[in-house]
């Protein structure tokens, strides 16, 4: 029994039957169902088990769901379904996800700097609050306090004018500074990083007493800011 055509419905015989998109077909029936060009199996494009030519095939487009009460409700469902499980990924793998960084050669230098750097940092900050808060003016500092070499002579008082060229005393000791500092009072002592201290004297564990080459001038400066040469 032969098969009806899937286009006009009459029988096809084995000698002009093609069997296509799940249909028989009259080779002259087998054409696109907008402009009837004649098609082959090679140039045909089906869509819902129809013939199309390339200029003809249907565009595929997006669907517009509707928001509507039941969507919404499912949207919220899900919602609440990936929270849980999200939620509970997270109980089961908690105290497990630290990564477990090698203790390189790169990363210890790295370490290394960065403790350096925190604590000169700190030690500025630490210098600069207690010349804020706690050391007292220089008009209530008492005489037996001022570490000068004569009764009544000022703190910063300049070196001689030869001390630049020569090398110091032998009974004082001989200082660099590694950070610069500002003074905060009369009878203080600026520093920058590099300057020469002649003369120095110890006062007590926080301050030295000493002269700057640079500047000529005698006065206090805080011991953790030089070191000895």
């Amino acid at each position: 029994m032969n098969p009806p055509c899937g286009r006009c419905g009459k029988a096809v015989y084995p000698t002009e039957k093609i069997n296509c998109l799940d249909k028989y077909w009259h080779k002259s029936c087998f054409s696109c169902e907008v402009c009837k060009m004649a098609l082959s199996m090679t140039t045909y494009k089906g869509f819902e088990k129809k013939p199309y030519c390339s200029m003809h095939y249907p565009k595929t487009s997006f669907t517009i769901v509707t928001d509507t009460p039941e969507n919404l409700r499912l949207k919220q469902q899900s919602l609440l379904n990936s929270q849980a499980l999200y939620k509970e990924d997270f109980e089961k793998n908690r105290g497990r996800g630290f990564s477990v960084v090698t203790d390189t050669p790169e990363m210890q230098r790295l370490k290394k700097t960065q403790d350096q750097i925190s604590n000169i940092k700190y030690h500025e900050e630490f210098e600069k609050s207690r010349i804020r808060s706690d050391a007292p003016p220089p008009e209530n500092r008492s005489v037996e306090e001022e570490p000068s070499n004569t009764v009544g002579q000022p703190l910063r008082q300049m070196c001689p004018a030869a001390a630049a060229a020569v090398a110091p005393p032998s009974g004082g000791r001989r200082y660099q500074a590694v950070f610069s500092y500002a003074a905060a009072a009369a009878d203080e002592l600026s520093l920058l990083e590099g300057d020469v201290i002649w003369d120095a004297e110890q006062v007590d564990a926080g301050w030295m007493f000493g002269c700057n080459q640079r500047t000529g001038q005698r006065g206090l400066l805080p011991a953790n800011y030089v070191r000895p040469v």
